[in-house]
C-alpha cells in the first residue's frame, strides 16, 4: 500500500511518501481502506518525539480516519464488507476494571492509534472492530475523518469533567483548533454561553459564526482582564484548554472563584507558571483530560448525523502532501482541521 512513513524524528521533511507493507486483520480485527485522514497536533508532537519517543521507526503516524470496511477478521460480527465508518482512535484491553466500567481511556494499556501504533496517514489500517462505528449519512468522507479524536477530547472536557450546564460561563482557548472547534459547539449544546479566544480576528470572526457568543484576542497581553471584563467581574466559570505554557497563568487569572479548567494538551510548552494562590484561595479545580471513552463517539455521531454539532474542514490534501498539512497545522493557518484525501 502506499502510506506516509516518518523515518525519523524532526520537521515535516522526515515524513516521506512511498510503499509499505499492507496490513492483514487478525481475530476480532477490521481493515478500513482509507478515503481520508486528519491530522491533529499529537501527530506533530510524535514527529518530533515529545510523543512517545521510544516509538520504533519506521512509523505511520495519524489517529483520524474514515473509510470503507475490506476485510474482516475471525470473529468478528456486525460488520460487512462494505460498511462506511469512522475510526476511534482510542485503544484498550476491554478486559480490565476501567475497561468493563466505560472508562476504557483510563485503561493501563490505552493507546492511541499513531502515537502508540501505526495510523492513518495510509491506503489500509487495522483496528479492533470495537474501534469502528457508522459513518453518519450525509457527511463526505473528509468531513466524517474530522470528528473522532478532537470531539472525544472536547467531549469529554465539556461534558464529563467540567459539566457544562445553563448560564455558565465557559471560556474556550484557542477557537480556531480542532478541539476547540469541537468545544465551542458542544458547550452552546449544552447551554453554556462560549467565550472563545484567537490570536487572529480572521480566527474570531469565525468563532462567532460557529456559535461563540464573545470573542478576545489573546495575543494583547492583558486578555485575561477582557474575559473578566464580559463577565461582569466574575470570571469564567468553566475553561476549555491545551494552550500549555504561554497562556496557562492568564488562564488562571481569568477563571472565576470555584471555577474548574480541564486540560487536554500543552501546544505551546509543557512547564508554565502555577500561581498557587489563586488555586487554594479561588478555590480553581484543575482537571486533566486525555481523549474519551470509546462509547462516547456515539452520542457525538448521532448529533453530528441530527445537524446539532457538524466538523469544520480547513483545508484538504492529497495523502502524499502530509509534510505540507503538518506545516499549516504547525503555523496555525487554518480554523478547523487539515485532512488528507487518501485515492
Amino acid at each position: 500500500m502506499k502510506a506516509v512513513v516518518m523515518e525519523a524524528r524532526g520537521g515535516p521533511e522526515v515524513l516521506r511518501y512511498g510503499d509499505f507493507p499492507t496490513p492483514e486483520p487478525g481475530p476480532m480485527e477490521v481493515r478500513v481502506r482509507i478515503k481520508a485522514a486528519a491530522l491533529n497536533h499529537l501527530d506533530i508532537w510524535v514527529r518530533k518525539g515529545v510523543a512517545n519517543p521510544r516509538l520504533a521507526l519506521p512509523h505511520i503516524p495519524g489517529a483520524d480516519a474514515s473509510g470503507v470496511v475490506e476485510a474482516v477478521g475471525p470473529g468478528v460480527v456486525g460488520l460487512t464488507v462494505g460498511d462506511e465508518v469512522v475510526i476511534n482512535p482510542g485503544l484498550s484491553c476491554g478486559r480490565c476494571e476501567r475497561c468493563l466500567a466505560g472508562e476504557d481511556n483510563l485503561c493501563p494499556h490505552y493507546e492511541i492509534l499513531g502515537e502508540h501504533r501505526h495510523g492513518t496517514y495510509a491506503q489500509y489500517v487495522v483496528v479492533p472492530a470495537a474501534n469502528v462505528a457508522p459513518k453518519p449519512k450525509g457527511l463526505s468522507f473528509e468531513e466524517a475523518a474530522a470528528l473522532p479524536l478532537t470531539f472525544l477530547t472536547a467531549w469529554q472536557m465539556v461534558v464529563d469533567k467540567l459539566g457544562v450546564r445553563p448560564g455558565d460561563d465557559v471560556l474556550v482557548m484557542a477557537a480556531g483548533s480542532g478541539v476547540s472547534v469541537a468545544a465551542i459547539q458542544i458547550a452552546k449544546l449544552f447551554g453554556g454561553r462560549v467565550i472563545a479566544t484567537a490570536g487572529s480576528e480572521e480566527k474570531l470572526r469565525r468563532a462567532k459564526e460557529l456559535g461563540a457568543d464573545e470573542v478576545v484576542n489573546y495575543a494583547h497581553p492583558d486578555w485575561y482582564k477582557e474575559v473578566r471584563r464580559l463577565t461582569g467581574g466574575k470570571g469564567a466559570d468553566k475553561v476549555v484548554d491545551h494552550t500549555g505554557a504561554l497562556y496557562f497563568e492568564g488562564v488562571i487569572k481569568a477563571t472565576a472563584n470555584g471555577g474548574k479548567i480541564a486540560i487536554a494538551g500543552a501546544s505551546s510548552g509543557y512547564e508554565g507558571t502555577l500561581p498557587f494562590a489563586h488555586v487554594f484561595f479561588r478555590q480553581l479545580s484543575i482537571l486533566g483530560s486525555t481523549m474519551a471513552s470509546k462509547s462516547r463517539l456515539f452520542p457525538i455521531l448521532r448529533l453530528v448525523e441530527e445537524g446539532k454539532l457538524r466538523p469544520v474542514v480547513g483545508q484538504i490534501l492529497p495523502l502524499e502532501q502530509a509534510a505540507e498539512g503538518h506545516r499549516l497545522l504547525e503555523e496555525r493557518r487554518v480554523f478547523g482541521k487539515v485532512v488528507l484525501r487518501v485515492d
